[in-house]
């Protein structure tokens, strides 16, 4: 009883409530407008015409673009609102003045005050592999992410093993710590971590905490970020949610970072929450990845943190003070990466197609969603009539029912093409990690889905000619061994109204 009060009083189900509440005005005035005139039909035709040259000769992806269209063409007169409310990504003034302050203060202050690697760095790596050093090329290029030397690595295939270091690195601090997760929960986890910065913020060091509205709306009670920032933290809450249909909710910030005084620097797939460190058992045992860089590349992610932070609280930043202090012996070569929403470029998803299409031996890869696109699809298909080894790990045990049938729906074409299939039997496999040929790894925050590649912030670290790669490979290897491999004749063998209904959730995929 106590957690169905809870569920009815929380801010999801007064949120859910809300937007339901105007979903059917929506419906209501529509029919009415049609019941009320003859015109209405005539009317819609052709605003689900102009709508579809809209879409045809929009830059997005092809397939985002046939589904918003099937939908005008089957139902025009539900269809057109909502693509209007939810298909249209176009940023609105607020959103664009945000970005236009924070490019001014890139221009202005990073570029040409704070530190960029050498470009003996970038020569460095096209003289050991000119492929790595065209693929570190594309992420510096578009992300603005440069390529680093002098810095220290560290993989950790568990969130606990990564919760342990991130006590010790916390205790550390001197001066700052930067913090920002898709979601926070109430419970060990949290209220470990949140007693150690309060002891921090007490020994005067300043503590910015950033996390996302609608990823902590079920875990965190309503009015949270006063109650931190009474206790003396900066606080920021990224694309706060208000309960009415606007686009604005699809942008989501799913990065994980966390900084200790600019010289140390985590991320990967945890957020903080019990069930990331198999302290609550949700969906079996939760596999995930993180990983720690200490030097010169930690800059990146600074500059990560106060893109958003600068965009979620307008404050203005001297960044001189956050610039790493220290330099640690170089692991290979370092390249923590964004990726946007915003700026039309699908970094994370074209840095994954460069991996798969240099692969000379295998391409392995572990991700929670498998909901991709043609041409990730092709590259994955023709990697493996290639000869190279592609395996990919996903989950057994699903976290959202909807999404689960999508992802198998894609086995039959990647298994037919000889790509091998395997599910992470003991729980929940949430590591987001790709690795090629013990050469070149990513471990990040990218799901291989179209919410993370279209409209989510994300980051990720691109590894090459590291030690990281080789310890990539082998926990996926060990990964595989308590996985189950799914096989051509298995998905051959289901019956027609499961792989017919697998295949119509999957034509609407990209705007789930």
């Amino acid at each position: 009883m106590k957690k169905f009060l809870k569920l009815l009083t929380g801010r999801l189900f007064v949120f859910i409530a809300l937007i339901l509440i105007q979903v059917g005005v929506l419906v209501w005035l529509i029919r009415n407008f049609m019941n009320a005139t003859t015109y209405y039909l005539p009317i819609s035709s052709l605003l689900a015409t102009i709508s579809l040259f809209y879409i045809v000769n929009s830059d997005e992806n092809p397939i985002f673009k046939i589904a918003w269209m099937l939908v005008i063409m089957v139902a025009p007169i539900f269809g057109l609102p909502f693509y209007i409310l939810f298909g249209n990504k176009r940023v609105g003034k607020r959103v664009a003045l945000q970005m236009a302050k924070y490019q001014e203060h890139y221009e202005r202050e990073i570029r040409s005050v704070l530190p960029t690697p050498s470009n003996e760095v970038f020569q460095q790596l096209k003289e050991y592999s000119p492929n790595l050093a065209r693929q570190a090329n594309y992420i510096a290029n578009l992300a603005g992410a440069p390529l680093w030397d002098n810095t220290e690595v560290e993989y950790y295939p568990l969130g606990e093993l990564a919760f342990e270091a991130i006590l010790e690195e916390v205790k550390k601090a001197k001066k700052f710590i930067l913090f920002e997760y898709f979601i926070v929960e109430e419970g060990e986890m949290w209220s470990s971590m949140l007693s150690l910065l309060k002891e921090k913020v007490d020994q005067g060091v300043v503590v910015r905490i950033m996390y996302d509205d609608l990823g902590s709306i079920r875990t965190l009670p309503p009015g949270y970020e006063n109650e931190l920032r009474q206790m003396g933290f900066l606080v920021g809450v990224f694309n706060k949610i208000k309960p009415h249909l606007n686009a604005k909710l699809n942008y989501r910030d799913h990065r994980k970072i966390l900084i200790v005084d600019g010289d140390v620097g985590f991320t990967g797939g945890i957020n903080f929450a019990d069930e990331y460190i198999n302290k609550k058992i949700r969906f079996g045992h939760w596999k995930d990845s993180t990983v720690m860089l200490k030097g010169d590349a930690v800059w990146n992610l600074t500059l990560m943190f106060f893109q958003q932070w600068v965009f979620t609280t307008n404050e203005d930043i001297s960044l001189a003070q956050y610039v790493p202090k220290k330099s640690y012996p170089s692991d290979g070569f370092v390249q923590p990466f964004g990726d946007s929403p915003l700026d039309g470029e699908n970094i994370s998803e074209h840095a994954y197609i460069q991996i798969i299409n240099h692969a000379q031996k295998y391409v392995w890869i572990t991700t929670p969603y498998l909901i991709i696109d043609t041409q990730m699809m092709t590259a994955l298909n023709i990697a493996a009539q290639s000869g190279v080894d592609v395996r990919i790990v996903t989950p057994y045990f699903h976290d959202k029912w909807y999404v689960h049938p999508v992802t198998r729906a894609n086995y039959h074409s990647l298994l037919k093409s000889g790509v091998r299939i395997y599910e992470y039997t003991p729980g929940f496999m949430h590591a987001k990690m790709f690795v090629s040929d013990d050469e070149v790894a990513i471990v990040g925050t990218t799901n291989m889905d179209f919410r993370s590649f279209y409209l989510h912030f994300e980051c990720g670290v691109a590894f090459f000619n590291s030690s990281i790669s080789k310890k990539v490979r082998n926990d996926i290897a060990d990964t595989i061994e308590l996985s189950k491999e799914i096989t051509l004749l298995e998905e051959e063998s289901l019956t027609l109204p499961v792989r017919f209904a697998r295949s119509v959730l999957k034509l609407f995929s990209p705007i789930m």
